[in-house]
């Protein structure tokens, strides 16, 4: 399967700058099996959830991982993306500009209150840094200093800078790791949750650390051929006793985005979800065979994307590929900050 076949061309100026005033008053797309599709607001989402199903959350935040520095050599600017800790006060970072700064630089942070130590660069371009104090090299407040020099990275297609940086996390977000929100999960409010959960459909939260591969493209020509980045995940024994009985009720599962896609499907075994902390490289494209999930909750993604290939997968590409064409043609709003569709099976 080529990769070219998930492509399609997007109107620049439907690609979401800032996110409606409102959460829950984003618009919703309904897309049902038959491939009808229905227009909706997004706190309808109510109307086809039923008592005994489960909504299964990514609570997931995102952390401030975008630093701007100065090498110590030169003083040339310097941006630096944190992308995951491998190990205390030592982190996964992209660098630009990434050919100049090589193993040896040192980057100075906020006047030298912090120091990055570049150590190695990984197979995937990007680089290790080892960060310590300027002023005191005690490891547990390195953190709390990222806090506070670090920014929120927006994605790159966004221009306009967010004023409240809220808006870019859920409002069920709890623990930090990842370097981009959980988009679908945008459109949900405290009342809206708490409406779901008196319905009788149970709210269950699991953890998946979005990495790099949001910021990766597909650059083979075969989708088979695309190797995803490894992401951390965490699933409770109580998350996977909730979702377990759910099932086995009959009720269904309805997945808030394809972080919960990917962690739910990882996770299912002989019908069943496994508790546990672990990574995931699953690819999720047209072939695959879903085992646990029966309704997905999410954005509009960028073409050619692997994101759309899961969704793909689920619902059958023509379908979707209709279903975008005819978002297009309604002005919808696409991509992180844009509006929902619900994916029924």
């Amino acid at each position: 399967m080529r990769v070219e076949e998930f492509d399609y061309q997007l109107p620049p100026e439907l690609i979401a700058q800032v996110p409606v005033e409102r959460r829950d008053l984003s618009r919703l797309m309904v897309l049902h099996p038959d491939g009808k599709v229905e227009h909706r607001i997004f706190h309808h989402i109510v109307e086809y959830l039923s008592p005994g199903d489960a909504l299964v959350i990514n609570d997931t935040r995102v952390i401030k991982a975008r630093l701007i520095g100065r090498r110590k050599d030169t003083h040339g600017r310097v941006e630096v993306l944190l992308l995951s800790e491998i190990q205390p006060a030592v982190w996964e970072a992209l660098v630009s500009p990434g050919r100049r700064v090589k193993s040896g630089v040192e980057i100075s942070f906020g006047e030298g209150e912090l120091i990055g130590h570049v150590i190695a660069k990984t197979e995937s371009g990007g680089r290790q840094i080892r960060f310590s104090l300027g002023s005191d090299s005690e490891k547990a407040k390195i953190h709390e200093v990222l806090e506070k020099l670090g920014s929120v990275p927006l994605p790159p297609y966004i221009k306009r800078p967010l004023e409240d940086g809220e808006r870019y996390q859920t409002v069920y977000a709890r623990h930090e790791g990842s370097v981009a929100a959980p988009t679908a999960g945008l459109h949900f409010t405290p009342e809206l949750l708490e409406r779901i959960r008196k319905m009788g459909c149970r709210v269950i939260p699991i953890t998946l650390h979005i990495g790099i591969g949001t910021f990766r493209p597909v650059k083979v020509e075969m989708v088979e051929e695309h190797k995803m980045h490894e992401e951390h995940y965490f699933v409770s024994s109580e998350a996977a006793d909730a979702i377990n009985a759910v099932k086995s009720a009959g009720g269904r599962i309805f997945a808030v985005g394809t972080t919960c896609v990917r962690v739910l499907e990882t996770c299912a075994k002989n019908g069943c979800i496994e508790p546990g902390t672990g990574a995931t490289r699953l690819f999720i494209y047209p072939g695959y065979q879903f085992k646990m999930v029966d309704a997905i909750i999410t954005n509009f993604h960028l073409p050619r994307s692997t994101l759309l290939m899961l969704v793909s997968a689920f619902a059958g590409r023509e379908k979707i590929l209709k279903a975008y064409e005819i978002a297009i043609e309604e002005r919808y709003r696409f991509y992180s900050f844009g509006d929902a569709m619900l994916i029924l099976s």
